[in-house]
């Protein structure tokens, strides 16, 4: 068994995320190791009524003090690509001036295991520095670059979901793949990774456009024969993706009913970005259990539009945060949720009178944590420190900067506690992230 004292921060369970963050400033976090080695959470709550009780069970006891800290959840991050961590920061003038001349280049790359296993080595320390301990990524079309990216996640017990790049049509030389050969791939990279370790495997078109009938075909039926894996794919974000989906898919409802069509829209099916959906598409995202990943950061940056967050709640939709790096400008958890807070605010094109809303610090951190790991089919695995989770958390530090020290001081209530840290926050506030 292992203690750990400092604030801790997690979530109850309710279905009122708004409402549901549990906060104990003088808290003890128990953990302890599984039969598979893996640490998880025994107890969390008050330290004073947790000590009194440990004191003569556990005499030996070793408590790990971290005064001044906050242990929280580790983050989910539902969306990133690890193969554009060099994209980061190239102008465009969108989604695809932006793939066509920055990102395809940069994924050529992959199809060399030293360049795979460098970058890999360096994607999973990104992560864990900034304070992420699950994540939904996206390798290259290259086999080299999805068992680099496992292979090391592995070493460091990042829990990780990921896949080859499903992309055979309208991709330069070097990215696409041999149709039959991919799906080929794709089988047996599943029978390799999923379910080593904490790591899980995603069948993964890169969007509908980039992949044949035929290709999204025997993706579906690998979705079919293996329940248990991830889809992970884009949609709807950007309207001349859209119009060109609509092109290639005319007898499609819409772009996101082709995947439906390919039996590839199901739970554990996650969609990035999801901007551009009519009350329809939320329906249907709704009723099949798939769920949206939302990119704030990439989406403002391209200037791809605004997730609609007021009607996704309204329409059952689920839904969590995402970097999306490379287009994402950066893998703080902090960033990403300002920048979703950001978004909420605007009032959408085609909502006349409707204003935005104002999404609660308190949602924002669980839609980066606890109910991200929800829509990923893995509440109560990771994203909370509630008994029977992973031990998955970050060591956060409220006074990293002279002017963070100075508002958390002021702070009066939880939610100006956890505000504060959301916009002036990033990797300077995160002393130490502990993995399983």
């Amino acid at each position: 068994m292992k203690a750990w004292r400092a604030s801790l921060l997690w979530f109850d369970g309710s279905a009122e995320p708004a409402r549901s963050a549990r906060y104990e400033a003088d808290g003890l976090l128990l953990t302890d190791a599984g039969p598979d080695g893996v640490e998880r959470v025994l107890e969390v709550g008050a330290y004073q009524s947790l000590y009194l009780r440990l004191r003569d069970q556990q005499p030996g006891l070793t408590i790990t003090e971290l005064p001044g800290r906050i242990i929280a959840p580790g983050f989910v991050d539902m969306h990133i690509h690890y193969p554009q961590v060099d994209v980061m920061g190239s102008p465009a003038d969108g989604l695809l001036p932006w793939l066509e001349n920055y990102t395809f280049p940069e994924e050529k790359k992959f199809f060399s295991d030293s360049h795979c296993a460098n970058v890999a080595t360096f994607f999973v320390a990104e992560l864990l520095r900034h304070g992420v301990t699950t994540a939904m990524c996206f390798a290259s079309a290259h086999v080299a670059s999805v068992q680099a990216l496992f292979a090391q996640s592995l070493a460091s017990r990042l829990r990780v979901i990921s896949g080859l790049c499903l992309m055979d049509r309208h991709a330069p030389e070097g990215l696409r793949n041999d149709t039959e050969q991919s799906l080929v791939d794709t089988e047996a990279l599943i029978e390799q990774w999923h379910g080593k370790g904490r790591l899980g495997y995603a069948i993964t078109p890169r969007f509908a456009p980039s992949c044949t009938p035929r290709q999204l075909q025997g993706a579906g039926e690998l979705a079919t024969r293996y329940p248990d894996v991830w889809v992970q794919s884009h949609v709807a974000e950007n309207l001349d993706e859209i119009r060109w989906a609509r092109e290639l898919f005319p007898a499609s409802g819409s772009y996101l009913g082709t995947y439906a069509d390919f039996g590839l829209l199901r739970q554990r099916a996650v969609y990035a970005h999801c901007i551009h959906f009519d009350d329809a598409d939320r329906a249907l995202m709704s009723q099949s259990g798939a769920a949206a990943a939302v990119c704030p950061t990439s989406n403002l940056f391209l200037g791809s539009g605004f997730f609609d967050f007021a009607l996704a709640s309204a329409a059952g939709m689920q839904y969590g945060l995402a970097s999306d790096v490379g287009g994402g400008t950066s893998f703080s958890p902090f960033h990403t949720m300002l920048a979703a807070y950001y978004v909420g605010r605007q009032a959408l094109p085609g909502t006349p009178g409707r204003a935005g809303v104002s999404l609660s610090p308190q949602e924002l951190w669980w839609q980066h944590t606890a109910g991200a790991a929800a829509a990923l089919g893995l509440a109560g695995v990771v994203g909370n420190l509630l008994p029977g989770c992973d031990a998955d958390f970050v060591v956060l530090n409220p006074q990293a900067t002279p002017l963070l020290a100075s508002r958390t001081g002021q702070a009066r209530s939880l939610d100006e506690l956890l505000f504060a840290l959301i916009v002036l926050g990033d990797d300077r506030v995160v002393d130490r992230t502990v993995v399983a």
